[in-house]
């Protein structure tokens, strides 16, 4: 192993700002692309110990604080109703070579004297199967404690009881990662880079560790995580989670475009004919979100919350997606009255939940769906994602996720053979109707009643609202799939 050099924690000012800023713009993860913003702070959070001979001189991490230019900052940092705040943190590990490594040409940021090291070159070191190595020898090393802390850095690496972990294993970047990035460790093990931060616990950590240790089998086990300690506020940083890598797993998104694709290929078949037929996915996928529901609610409890303040929740969130979206002004008035719908039911049972669920959060493996990515909508501040809530918004999510799969699919078999879509969108409408029936029978173990009818079409409204604002600003063409669904609420 090399003798890292001991970092100073705390602010970095002998990197230029401008250098981080073109890095994060040409990242896939960085979420504030197209706003204005600045580096406003650079902070050295401490190195990653265990490097081999012929790695890096140093893995340093690395906290990059930005402050945007279109938005006022309040007293919890976050502006406006859409959710987007003045300031936010992003976790970006730096790899230290003497020499220029041309395999990480992709990943390299620059070159800068930097104290104790000299002259280096600067690469992101999730990049680095070298620098990643290091990760994954420190997780190693915390099974016998389940910790290990280095005192110099400040990070904890935490590990849970009962899972194996091969430290030869070699290390590799997922390249689909998209908010976050995601390393494999050999075929046993994944370790998610969490790029976006805020100080508290990480809901993605907090839920697989409660569901791992009851033995939850809807989820990939969590292995461990790593922590930061602030050493002014004491604040707790997680940075980084280390879980089960399913090998057999395929994703429930491809799985649902694929079975629509097999329908559409003979329009004239019924949906319950097809030999790509959902429905029993859409079974044991109800059945699974039910099992991870009651986990969560034996483990964490339940709560009671206002109906009333829920139906104003709504009710905001879509007078602020009216002033992005102008084409929902003719539903305003049909979808305040579903929201409104809501006030009368008194008191709801809350409690935690997935938060940001759809087709894309789900992986079908050999032994069942599996459940993912438990950090809840993006676009919240952290307090937000933790907040109980009803169940009944995970269940809206999968069914909005069954309307759009059909949808997406149809609009590409259009441009080829626009004279067979009517035959398609009769298809396409028995394909997410079959799909919903049988995950909601799933689910509910019987039928829905009148009073979680009313709660489940507001929570689904809310999402077809949500939808048309990220439509609108990422994909414009595609917005008339949600607005489609709110046309039908919006008019019931």
């Amino acid at each position: 192993m090399t003798d890292a050099p001991v970092p100073t924690t705390g602010p970095v000012d002998h990197v230029d700002p401008a250098v981080l800023a073109e890095y994060l713009g040409r990242t896939r993860w960085f979420g504030g692309k197209g706003r204005p913003f600045t580096v406003s702070q650079v902070y050295r959070i401490g190195h990653v110990p265990g490097i081999a001979e012929g790695g890096p001189l140093a893995v340093l991490n690395h906290l990059v604080e930005l402050t945007y230019a279109d938005v006022a900052a309040g007293a919890d940092g976050a502006a406006g109703a859409d959710g987007e705040q003045a300031v936010e943190v992003y976790q970006v590990p730096l790899a230290f070579y003497t020499d220029p490594v041309q395999r990480l040409d992709h990943a390299f940021l620059g070159w800068w004297e930097e104290p104790g090291l000299g002259w280096v070159h600067v690469y992101d070191a999730v990049h680095d199967r070298e620098a990643m190595a290091a990760w994954q020898r420190s997780f190693f090393d915390a099974y016998d404690t389940g910790e290990a802390r280095d005192e110099a850095s400040g990070l904890t690496f935490r590990r849970l009881p009962g899972y194996e972990l091969d430290p030869e294993a070699r290390a590799s970047l997922f390249s689909g990662e998209q908010s976050n990035s995601t390393v494999m460790f050999g075929e046993d093990a994944i370790l998610k880079v969490f790029r976006k931060l805020t100080p508290g616990r990480n809901p993605d950590i907090e839920i697989h560790e409660v569901l791992t240790r009851a033995g939850c089998p809807n989820v990939a086990a969590l292995y461990g995580w790593i922590d930061w300690t602030h050493p002014r506020t004491g604040e707790i940083w997680q940075l980084s989670m280390l879980q089960q890598f399913l090998r057999t797993a395929s994703d429930g998104w491809e799985l649902a475009l694929a079975s629509v694709r097999t329908l559409f290929s003979d329009p004239e078949t019924r949906a319950s004919a097809s030999g790509g037929d959902f429905a029993g996915e859409a079974t044991r996928l109800g059945e699974a979100l039910r099992d991870v529901h009651e986990t969560l609610a034996a483990h964490f409890g339940t709560s009671q919350a206002d109906a009333g303040a829920l139906a104003a929740v709504m009710g905001r969130r879509l007078a602020a997606a009216s002033a992005v979206v102008p084409s929902l002004e003719p539903y305003l008035e049909g979808l305040q009255r579903v929201f409104g719908s809501v006030a009368d039911q008194g008191l709801l049972t809350t409690q935690r939940v997935h938060g940001d669920l759809h087709l894309g959060q789900t992986l079908r493996t050999s032994l069942g769906w599996k459940i993912v990515d438990f950090e809840g909508e993006p676009a919240k501040t952290l307090a937000e994602r933790v907040l109980p809530d009803s169940p009944w918004r995970d269940v809206a999510g999968m069914l909005r996720s069954f309307d759009y799969a059909p949808r997406v699919v149809e609009r590409a078999f259009a441009e080829d053979d626009p004279e067979g879509s009517q035959a398609r969108t009769a298809r396409a409408q028995e394909w997410a109707n079959r799909a919903k029936n049988h995950f909601l029978v799933a689910y509910t173990g019987g039928e829905v009643t009148p009073e979680q009818r009313t709660l489940l079409d507001a929570y689904v409204a809310d999402k077809a609202v949500y939808e048309t604002v990220y439509e609108t600003r990422n994909r414009p063409t595609w917005v008339d799939i949600p607005l489609q669904a709110v046309a039908e609420i919006g008019a019931a």
